[in-house]
């Protein structure tokens, strides 16, 4: 029996494990991969407070999963498929067959890559299309390589590609970026990089060894054409991780779980935190604010209840 636990290790699953750990709730972290979640696959990070040169997602996660096990967090790796109500008690159920008690839970499940869903995304998956350019940026080098989007992830992960790619194409629906200005500035002042605006993807094509050319069409002039590239990178958004909670708490129509200030789902004893909720803001900084708001609800939801 835990007092708490934590489904998901990114920035706002580790805050809520430090806080609920330095109170002395008995705490267990389950995380399906590596402590730091989409952190951990993050190159450079410039906008959390405390690092005026930045910091790697690897090093940050690493110091905020020695922070919170310093503290007496527990951590299990596992890929939770259900969560059961017995009284206030809640019942974890892993895909190991493994089950866990506890009297609070906080969901910090997070987000995953939006498909495009064309024509040759499925057959080329890990044959030169990917949504991680820090995992398989390397696997490129000298190539012509193809990135979808136009927010803050696209663009860093684009500049970053260019470390490895002859030419690096940024291929955009709209006719300006989303990304931080700062962001921008870099992108469009490296010579790799090349904006195609107002287009879309329409069908990835290969052969044996891997993706040989992406197909796009101008969305204002209906023209199709052709990039003869090697890789396609992918970032659309992110779609939240709830689809193992079957009903249990309240989602929006996008299926982020919907919370008050506090935290809370609309199940007592059930928090969330971070990019799997519904919020205006998805960054590190707000998802350790999540956590933390989190994991002091959960304490007093042990204390008045349990």
């Amino acid at each position: 029996m835990y007092d708490v636990i934590i489904i998901g290790g990114g920035p706002a699953g580790l805050t809520a494990g430090l806080y609920t750990s330095r109170a002395r709730l008995k705490s267990l972290l389950i995380e399906k991969g590596f402590a730091g979640g989409q952190v951990m696959t993050t190159e450079w990070i410039e906008n959390y407070p405390g690092f005026e040169d930045g910091i790697s997602g690897a090093d940050l996660s690493r110091k905020m999963e020695k922070q919170a096990t310093k503290f007496g967090l527990e951590i299990v790796q596992g890929s939770v498929i259900d969560i059961s109500m017995r009284g206030g008690i809640k019942e974890i159920t892993l895909e190991d067959e493994n089950r866990y008690e506890t009297k609070a839970v906080i969901l910090a499940t997070g987000s995953n890559p939006r498909p495009l869903k064309i024509e040759g995304e499925d057959r080329y998956r890990g044959r030169g299309v990917s949504y991680c350019a820090t995992c398989d940026g390397a696997f490129f080098k000298g190539e012509k390589l193809a990135v979808i989007g136009g927010g803050d992830s696209a663009v860093e992960e684009g500049l970053f590609l260019t470390k490895f790619a002859e030419t690096v194409y940024i291929v955009h629906r709209r006719d300006r970026l989303r990304a931080a200005k700062v962001v921008q500035e870099r992108a469009f002042a490296n010579e790799k990089i090349k904006f195609v605006w107002d287009s879309v993807p329409e069908k990835i094509e290969g052969d044996d060894s891997g993706v040989k050319s992406l197909h796009i069409k101008n969305v204002k002039t209906g023209e199709q054409s052709s990039l003869d590239v090697g890789g396609v990178f992918i970032y659309i958004g992110y779609d939240p991780n709830t689809g193992f909670l079957k009903d249990l708490v309240n989602l929006n129509e996008g299926n982020h779980i919907i919370t008050n200030e506090n935290m809370a789902s609309s199940v007592p004893g059930i928090f969330v935190a971070g990019d799997v909720r519904v919020k205006p803001l998805k960054q590190i900084a707000t998802a350790v604010g999540d956590g933390a708001t989190a994991a002091i609800a959960a304490e007093k939801y042990i204390d008045e209840n349990l």
